[in-house]
């Protein structure tokens, strides 16, 4: 029986670091079903959702995230899926949000804290800082892929949205999904 296992991984941006990953998973067998990464600054970070059937797969796995990180300077880690969790059914984003304005402190933070006050589950979440070619101020975006409850109207959404971003100081854009 394959066992579901999840796995992020990071270490220093370089041509290549994704064949290094993806390399291990292919000698020991594993199927890689998701996965998600960026470039941070000048960092690398990846996750991987990926079945192994092996019998001894979590030794098998560690010694190869051992060497990975002695050889390649890449950190490893990973954690196996229980069963009951293993096949549950797939959400769908029922809106996108987007933000942007003054970088400050606090803006995912207060952000993420309105939406589990209202049960609103946040499916993905991407930021970047950038700055103004002009002032040089730091400016923070954000997009968010968000499952609100049913019984949320899509304008009690926006109206508390709104105040999110009245408080930051950040336009704030919602987009519903079909």
């Amino acid at each position: 029986m394959r066992q579901r296992y999840i796995m992020t991984a990071f270490g220093q941006d370089r041509v290549g670091i994704v064949a290094d990953l993806t390399r291990i998973l292919f000698d020991l067998g594993c199927n890689i079903e998701d996965s998600n990464m960026t470039r941070l600054s000048d960092e690398f970070a990846i996750i991987f959702l990926f079945t192994f059937s092996e019998k001894n797969a979590e030794k098998e796995l560690a010694t190869a995230c051992e060497q990975l990180e002695q050889e390649k300077g890449i950190t490893a880690l990973f954690r196996s899926i229980p069963p009951e969790k293993a096949y549950q059914y797939e959400s769908t984003p029922t809106h996108v949000v987007r933000m942007e304005g003054i970088d400050k402190c606090g803006i995912v933070y207060k952000t993420s804290s309105y939406l589990a006050q209202n049960q609103i589950n946040i499916i993905s979440l991407t930021s970047q800082k950038r700055f103004s070619p002009q002032s040089g101020t730091g400016i923070y975006s954000i997009a968010l892929e968000i499952e609100a409850p049913q019984e949320m109207s899509t304008s009690d959404l926006n109206r508390g949205l709104r105040e999110v971003g009245e408080e930051l100081h950040m336009e704030i854009q919602l987009e519903e999904r079909d």
